[in-house]
């Protein structure tokens, strides 16, 4: 396992990864003046662009809906990523060699580069695939495809392939490309046996199973012919880039839905992916050749914002997970497993199962697109789905059928988080059971007691509209009061920070800027925030020692609570942002600031001297500081 990384390597990346390019993969930026780009905000639905980069400062901000950082938290937002693998990510793109230090081993030399090379091995076995799947060996897969309503757009979409039946097809063409055999042998895309390695693949329908970020890591791959003997559905194995526990498919295209709609949907195959998000259900995911488990969790809350300081509800809409099962007994096992991994979302969780059993696919070459919405439509409570599946071994016409009924189904309401519906569930229960509901209620109570000695203290997740203490939600400055923008006052403070900010050298290199700078105290900003920022300006150095990372220094010195403030002053695009005009804008600014403060001093003397009395020496060490004073201010709006 990996250490902590280098902060001087996380400086490096926040240095040299083009933030206007990263973004602009997302988001169609357009110039808002010198140095300045905005577009939609890829966080919110929007009309007019709210959204600003400053590649200059290294920093994003939506003014629409409050979400700011640099380049890393930028990747984390996008791609549901930790900050670890953001950074790794963009260290690669960047040229980066990161270095890791104390929390563990650090990387093995080579690694990096290793890891640069497997992506590029199934990238070019992606393309192989794709190409083989348009020869004549390949009619069979095709066939396969159109007999459940994919054609050749739908193929394209997904980047459907086909590996070829021969032993060596993909093995000779990696090889023509420059693969080594340990190379070959870590990528997972081959087999070994006593003669050496051989395509692990062949004959055989191929899916790219694709990370979030788009890049191509695994591949599954569906039997055709009769006289292969492999399973049904054959995947990567376990890789350094292949986790099946942590891989969803689709996700890739999905993330986008996901974080819009904030709900994803969890079918259990690769067409069924295809045959929702061709009917418009573009949330739909799958696990690869494993149950939905803890991890997959953590990737899907992760885009969907499901976290402790997240707001449940965006729009009016609540975020939802909903799963979708077969109608049988194994169906019903993994709705069972589901529910125990209900305890760790925040988001509402559902289930949709079709009345005659049918998955996703078959249901949309049966009834077209808008049946698989149907279905969707018509998910029900997953807390619903478990109850009764756990009555239906049941013969409910019996006392003793009910009873046992009843000792199945009560720990399940009793396993119910929200416990503010727990009472709803515990009366629809003895609804189904056709028995007393304070003879219910208390089985349940009972079970909730028993459930409790066997889990002391509980774990996960609040229940949903709820919120642990200190999770403030809305972004991490929400926790405190927005300045209002009209304010005179809290505007010329705030130009002066976006300023030394956005321009630090406009007062670095300006002796008169300079000056007005080294005037200035945190006394000045009468905006608790910005005081903090200012202070967190000095804590960096001051503008005469910025550097290409200089705003990520004073985000770094404020921390969490105010970094989004200085995201949001970072790109605000300056009144005047002419390169010949920015010292004299500069000037101008400081000047204003400097003026507000001077008279707010000499109010306060003059209050002081009139408590003071004429003739004491209060009153006249006051005069001689409110003289000083008012000489400075004179002097100032004489420049």
């Amino acid at each position: 396992m990996a250490g902590t990384i280098n902060r001087d390597d996380i400086a490096s990346v926040r240095e040299r990864a083009p933030i206007e390019d990263i973004i602009g993969q997302h988001v169609t930026l357009k110039s808002a003046g010198v140095g300045s780009l905005k577009g939609l905000c890829p966080f919110h639905d929007e009309r007019s662009p709210s959204f600003h980069v400053r590649p200059g400062a290294g920093r994003w901000h939506c003014f629409g809906c409050g979400e700011g950082g640099d380049v890393i938290e930028f990747v984390m937002r996008m791609d549901g990523l930790p900050f670890a693998e953001a950074v790794e990510y963009l260290a690669e793109r960047a040229g980066v060699t990161l270095r890791y230090e104390a929390g563990g081993a650090p990387k093995k030399e080579g690694t990096a580069g290793l890891r640069k090379r497997l992506l590029e091995a199934h990238r070019i076995a992606a393309e192989f695939y794709v190409a083989a799947l348009e020869s004549p060996e390949a009619k069979t897969g095709r066939d396969f495809l159109q007999e459940r309503g994919f054609g050749k757009e739908a193929a394209e979409h997904f980047g459907i392939g086909y590996a070829p039946q021969g032993w060596s097809g993909l093995l000779d063409h990696l090889r023509g490309k420059g693969f080594i055999e340990a190379e070959l042998k870590a990528s997972g895309l081959m087999s070994e046996g006593q003669k050496g390695v051989y395509d692990r693949f062949r004959g055989r329908l191929m899916w790219p199973i694709r990370d979030v970020t788009g890049e191509v890591i695994g591949f599954g791959a569906r039997k055709l012919y009769e006289d292969d003997q492999g399973p049904k559905y054959l995947n990567t194995p376990e890789t350094a880039l292949y986790k099946k526990s942590q891989v969803l498919y689709g996700l890739d295209l999905a993330k986008g839905a996901i974080r819009a709609e904030r709900r994803v949907v969890v079918v259990e195959g690769y067409t069924d992916v295809m045959a929702c998000h061709l009917a418009g259900v573009g949330s739909a995911v799958a696990t690869c050749g494993t149950a939905f488990g803890e991890d997959h969790v953590k990737v899907v809350r992760r885009l969907m914002g499901d976290t402790g300081g997240a707001q449940l509800k965006v729009g009016g809409k609540s975020a939802q997970v909903i799963f979708t099962f077969d109608g049988d007994e194994a169906g019903q096992n993994a709705a069972l497993k589901s529910f125990a991994l209900d305890q760790q979302f925040l988001a509402q969780t559902f289930v949709a199962v079709d009345k005659d059993g049918l998955d996703p696919c078959d249901l949309r070459l049966r009834g077209g697109d808008a049946a698989v919405q149907a279905l969707m439509n018509a998910r029900v409570p997953l807390y619903e789905f478990v109850i009764k599946t756990a009555l239906g071994g049941n013969d409910l016409e019996t006392p003793e059928g009910r009873v046992a009924a009843l000792r199945a189904a009560a720990p399940v309401v009793a396993g119910i988080r929200d416990t503010a519906i727990q009472p709803e569930y515990a009366r629809r229960l003895a609804g189904w059971l056709g028995m007393d509901v304070n003879q219910v209620i208390a089985a349940v109570k009972q079970a909730g007691r028993s459930r409790g000695s066997q889990h002391p203290g509980g774990s996960g997740p609040p229940p949903v509209g709820e919120r642990r203490p200190g999770n403030a939600p809305g972004g991490p400055d929400a926790s405190v009061g927005r300045p209002d923008p009209r304010d005179p006052v809290v505007r010329a403070e705030r130009l002066v920070l976006e300023v030394i900010l956005q321009v630090p050298r406009a007062i670095a290199d300006d002796a008169g800027a300079a000056g007005m700078f080294a005037s200035l105290s945190a006394e000045a900003f009468t905006v608790p925030q910005y005081r903090a920022v200012f202070d967190g300006v000095g804590a960096a150095g001051g503008p005469g020692r910025s550097t290409g990372a200089w705003v990520s220094e004073v985000a770094e010195q404020v921390g969490p609570t105010l970094a989004g403030v200085v995201s949001e002053l970072a790109v605000s695009p300056l009144p005047n942002d002419k390169p010949e005009e920015l010292s004299r804008y500069a000037r101008s600014v400081l000047a204003r600031l400097l003026d507000l403060s001077l008279t707010r001093q000499i109010s306060q003397l003059r209050g002081r001297m009139q408590r003071a009395g004429e003739g004491t020496d209060a009153h006249r060490e006051a005069f001689n500081e409110l003289i000083q004073l008012e000489s400075q201010r004179r002097a100032l709006r004489e420049e």
